[in-house]
C-alpha cells in the first residue's frame, strides 16, 4: 500500500468514526426530546437535513431532475427508508439507547439478503452463516417471549434495520445508474418531511422549547453523520472502512449509561458480541484477510531479473 491510500484510508477511518459518533449522538437528542410522536421527530430531523442536501446541490450548481428510469428506485428508497427511522425512533423511546442501536446495524445483513432476491447476487458460504449468527445475536437482545416488555419496541427496532437494509440497497442500485448522491439524500429528505406531514398537521404535540432544540440538534448531528460517512466512502471503499461504523455502538452505550444510567444486561452484550462479530469477520473476508479463503498460487510465476 503506498503512502497515499494508506494516508486515504486514515482519513477514511476518521471520517467513519465522526459519523459514528454523530449518529450516536442523533439518537441521544431524540431521546432526550421527550414524549413527542415518532412521526413529529422524523420530520423535524430530516426538516434540516432538506436545507444542508439543497445548499450542496445549489453550491455544486448540480441539477434536481434525477435521471431516467431511477424514480421507482428514489421512491422505495425513501418510503422504506422514512418508515426505517420511524421505527428507529420508536426503538430509541422504549428500550437502551446500544439497543436500539445495534439493532438498526442488523442493516448491514439484511443487505445481503435483499442483494440476494433483487440483485441476484451470489450469497457465499461464509457470508449465510454470518447473517444466520447476526440474526442470533439479534434474538439475544429481542429475547422473544410474554415475559419480556420490551419485545414490541425491540422488534420494530429490527423491522427498522431491515427497512434501512432495503434503503441501502436501493441506493446500491441508484449508485450503478450513476445518480448523483447530494440528490438521493435531498430526495428522500424531502419526501419524508412531507409524508410526515399529515401525522404532524391532524397529530401535532405541542412543544417546549427544549424539546424543539434537543430535535434541531438530533437534525443538525443527521446531517453531519451523513456528510462524514459520505467523505468517508470517498477516500474508501466501504469494504475497508465499514466495520468502524460500529463504534456507534460504543458511543451509544457510553452516552446511555453516563447520561440515562442505561446498563443493558447480560443478554444483550451477549448480543452485541455476537453481531459485531460477524460484521468484524465480513470485514476481514471482504479484504481478503480471512484465513480460509483461497489463496492465489503464486509459485509458477517468472521472476524477472
Amino acid at each position: 500500500m503506498s503512502k497515499n491510500s494508506t494516508s486515504s484510508k486514515y482519513t477514511a477511518i476518521i471520517y467513519i468514526i465522526v459519523s459514528a459518533f454523530c449518529f450516536a449522538l442523533m439518537n441521544f437528542f431524540v431521546r432526550m426530546s421527550g414524549d413527542i410522536p415518532s412521526m413529529q421527530k422524523s420530520f423535524f430531523r430530516n426538516f434540516v437535513a432538506v436545507f444542508f442536501s439543497l445548499a450542496v446541490l445549489l453550491k455544486n450548481k448540480q441539477s434536481l431532475k434525477w435521471k431516467k428510469g431511477n424514480l421507482k428506485f428514489l421512491m422505495l428508497r425513501s418510503v422504506l427508508g422514512s418508515f426505517g427511522i420511524v421505527c428507529n425512533f420508536y426503538a430509541i423511546d422504549h428500550i437502551p439507547l446500544a439497543n436500539a442501536s445495534i439493532l438498526n446495524k442488523m442493516s448491514p445483513f439484511f443487505v445481503i439478503i435483499f442483494s440476494l432476491i433483487l440483485l441476484k447476487e451470489k450469497l457465499k458460504l461464509l457470508q449465510g452463516i454470518a447473517v444466520f449468527t447476526a440474526f442470533i445475536g439479534a434474538l439475544f437482545i429481542i429475547r422473544p417471549s410474554v415475559e419480556n416488555i420490551d419485545l414490541f419496541p425491540s422488534a420494530v427496532g429490527l423491522i427498522g434495520g431491515m427497512c434501512a437494509g432495503f434503503a441501502y440497497t436501493m441506493v446500491r442500485i441508484l449508485g450503478q445508474k450513476k445518480e448523483n448522491g447530494s440528490l438521493i439524500v435531498f430526495f428522500f429528505s424531502a419526501f419524508s418531511c412531507i409524508s410526515m406531514l399529515p401525522f404532524l398537521i391532524f397529530d401535532y404535540h405541542p412543544m417546549e422549547w427544549n424539546q424543539l432544540l434537543f430535535l434541531i440538534l438530533a437534525g443538525l448531528a443527521a446531517t453531519g453523520g451523513q456528510f462524514s460517512i459520505t467523505n468517508a466512502y470517498y477516500y474508501a471503499p466501504a469494504r475497508e472502512i465499514s466495520v468502524y461504523d460500529y463504534s456507534q455502538i460504543i458511543f451509544s452505550t457510553l452516552l446511555g449509561l453516563i447520561f440515562l444510567g442505561e446498563l443493558p444486561d447480560i443478554y444483550s452484550f451477549i448480543g452485541y458480541v455476537i453481531i459485531c462479530s460477524m460484521a468484524v469477520l465480513m470485514f476481514l473476508y471482504n479484504n481478503e484477510k480471512w484465513i480460509f479463503r483461497p489463496k492465489k498460487d503464486d509459485s509458477h510465476t517468472t521472476k524477472k531479473v
